[in-house]
């Protein structure tokens, strides 16, 4: 829950994002994900000798194993030997055997980059002539299958894991110390450490199959994982194992002796208002004040640790600034964490603190400041975050990273509108406690008032038998309530032993009345049960907040894509219907398929547009004009003239909007007829076509 930003700290804000801007205002774009930028022979090369290598370029250095670059031979044979060697800087060559005949070879690649992500592709080139190939290249990389769809859910897991665990530490130290004797939100806590565990044993477990094969039976090969430990990633992981058995005795220390602390021997402190301390009243004491130091500085620690375990194998650790991309990636997570955590463990105490120690408003007043502070964080964070991925304001619209992130953004958002609605409410809740607290004050001058009248009036009487009769009754009374008190006494006894059935029954019965009385209790509270709704509200959010987050730190930032998009629209630029004079074909054709969106533009280049060997790409928008994708794009060529064809293409995927061919065979010049078929639902496809000059 966030407050209104006061005028200083407004400015204080701007302030920072002004610095931020004008030292970032001239730094260099960098690409956070690995991509080729080159190879010898070139992609689509035809040359007149075989070549004695094959090298690969990276925009920035990968990860190479033994299979991480395969050369194949028309009929599907490998023709590479040894392991990729990495002469220089970010080239890799793999030696080919000698003797090789003339044809067209592929070469596959499938490497990991800098920031932990699988990176894949493939291409063509000739020795002596083209020639047709039995090599077909899946589009389908090693983390598109289960195995990919494990490790993702297991990264989503371990997020949510870290936000519960350090938000929920972070609530009972800084908010409500009652907290830590809460069977609730030691429950939280808890499951928080369990989940991060075990999603971090099985992403080490998943990881070497996640970046080489794909396959699930590949999860338990011991080699593989004894690979994936020399990595940078497997380091990570290992190191968060570690700092996770730091975070277990912390936990031990908040709920064990820290609980016993702050119980304070006052349990009832917890109650609204009770000088405003929320059950802190003995926060005076010295152990309790070195304790609460030493959880904060050691959990504080702890939590960064955890944190830097992200931040030095993803996106944060590669490319532009990274010196200065690390922590700020750090404090970022400590700020979602601070505030989702924060935010789970109040509702979590809202829904089930016992009545005798409820949140009180001050905690939610506490917890609603370091909200406050943790939205700063991460605006000021994910500025700069968003500057180093994207790099333009079109990268916001144009590339999927830029989509994902204007609905976290929005996301963001509605919780900050949420958290003022709580914010209201705990207002309320504050206003209704003073008044509340000024009627009981009322009622007890009263009956002092009338206790006083009564003891006057007593003192007045004469000395008499009343008192005695009252007193001879009262013996009498107490006499016949003991004899009934024994009586029920020695029926329970007799009813337990005969019957420990019933005797648990009765025993399950009076906890559900108890479970319900307590219910109603918190729910009599108009202002508190719209408090619980509100944050129920924020919480909600945040789930789909934080699924969107996952996703992002696996999407291809804006800056590649947007590189890849320029790299490949500015082989075709020059030419529009004919190459004549660049060597390129372009050919656009609109298209309507009849169904729901099924309206748009597709676009094929063909470059050089010669016979022999070309490579394709195809563009489909929408009426809009944004790249969209569709569930499958054909292509066909025919040269009637001389009765050639349909020749099927079946291009790949490569983003949104995108579908490239490394290789397409055209026998002979002519005027050749180019048909595409655009599929965007199970029943709705059209083709549409166009003629071109080739050769």
């Amino acid at each position: 829950m966030t407050q209104t930003i006061a005028p200083r700290v407004r400015t204080l804000v701007l302030l920072i994002l002004a610095v931020t801007g004008a030292l970032l205002a001239g730094a260099a774009p960098a690409s956070a994900h690995a991509a080729l930028t080159g190879s010898d022979p070139a992609q689509g090369a035809v040359v007149d000798t075989a070549p004695s290598q094959v090298s690969l370029t990276f925009s920035e250095p990968v990860a190479v194993g033994d299979d991480s670059v395969r050369v194949l031979d028309p009929k599907g044979e490998r023709v590479d030997k040894g392991d990729p060697a990495n002469p220089s800087g970010t080239t890799y060559s793999v030696p080919l055997v000698s003797g090789l005949p003339d044809g067209t070879y592929t070469v596959a690649y499938q490497v990991v980059s800098a920031d932990s992500h699988p990176v894949a592709g493939a291409f063509t080139f000739s020795i002596g002539a083209p020639s047709e190939t039995t090599v077909s290249v899946s589009a389908q990389g090693s983390d598109d299958g289960l195995v990919g769809w494990l490790y993702g859910f297991g990264r989503y897991v371990s997020y949510a894991g870290f936000v519960v665990l350090a938000g929920g530490a972070a609530f009972v130290l800084a908010c409500w110390a009652p907290g830590a004797r809460a069977r609730a939100v030691q429950r939280l806590v808890v499951s928080g450490w369990l989940a991060l565990t075990a999603a971090t044993l099985g992403l080490l477990m998943l990881r070497g199959s996640y970046t080489t094969s794909g396959k699930i039976g590949d999860v338990f090969d011991l080699e593989l994982l004894g690979d994936v430990l020399q990595t940078k990633t497997g380091a990570a992981l290992v190191s968060r194992l570690l700092l996770l058995a730091a975070a277990a005795l912390f936990i031990a220390v908040l709920f064990g002796a820290y609980a016993r602390t702050a119980d304070g021997g006052a349990p009832d402190h917890a109650a609204e208002g009770d000088g405003g301390s929320d059950g802190e009243g003995d926060g005076g004491e010295p152990d309790k004040r070195d304790l609460t130091f030493g959880l904060a500085l050691g959990g504080t620690v702890v939590a960064a640790g955890l944190a830097a375990s992200w931040a030095m194998s993803e996106h944060a650790s590669q490319g532009l600034q990274a010196g200065v991309a690390m922590p700020v990636d750090v404090v970022h997570l400590l700020a979602v964490a601070a505030w989702l955590g924060g935010l789970a463990a109040l509702l979590v105490a809202l829904h089930r603190a016992p009545v005798e120690t409820p949140v009180g408003r001050d905690a939610v007043r506490r917890f609603s400041r370091l909200a406050f502070g943790s939205v700063v964080a991460l605006a000021v964070t994910g500025v700069y975050q968003s500057w180093r991925q994207l790099g333009s304001w079109s990268a916001f619209t144009d590339t999927r990273y830029g989509q994902l992130l204007l609905v976290k953004i929005a996301l963001v958002a509605v919780m900050v509108a949420v958290a003022f609605l709580s914010r209201r409410w705990t207002q309320r809740l504050a206003d209704a406690r003073v008044s509340v607290a000024t009627e009981e004050a009322a009622r007890s001058e009263e009956t002092e008032r009338a206790e006083e009248a009564e003891r006057a009036e007593e003192e007045k009487q004469p000395a008499g038998t009343a008192p005695a009769e009252a007193s001879g009754t009262s013996a009498v009374s107490e006499a016949v309530e003991a004899a009934e008190a024994l009586r029920a006494s020695d029926a329970e006894k007799a009813e337990a032993g005969h019957d420990s059935v019933r005797a648990a029954q009765l025993a399950r019965q009076r906890a559900a009345t108890e479970a319900a009385r307590q219910k109603r209790l918190r729910d009599a509270d108009p202002n508190r049960f719209g408090l619980r709704r509100s944050v129920l509200a924020e919480a909600g959010v945040a789930v789909v907040l934080l699924a969107v987050t996952t996703v992002l730190t696996q999407t291809e930032p804006g800056r590649t894509e947007q590189d890849t998009k320029a790299a490949a629209a500015s082989s075709s630029s020059s030419a529009s219907t004919t190459g004549q004079g660049s060597g390129a074909v372009s050919l656009t054709m609109p298209f309507d398929t009849g169904g729901t969106n099924g309206k748009g533009v597709v676009s094929v280049d063909l470059d050089p547009a010669q016979a022999g060997d070309n490579a394709l790409h195809v563009y489909v928008e929408g009426p809009d004009g944004t790249p969209v994708d569709v569930p499958e794009v054909k292509i066909a060529l025919t040269l009637a003239a001389q009765d050639i064809g349909p020749l099927p293409v079946a291009p790949d995927h490569i983003t949104t909007g995108h579908w490239s061919a490394s290789t397409v065979q055209i026998p002979m010049a002519g005027d050749w007829k180019v048909e595409v078929t655009v599929r965007t639902s199970d029943i709705d496809q059209v083709t549409v076509s166009k003629n071109a000059q080739i050769g």
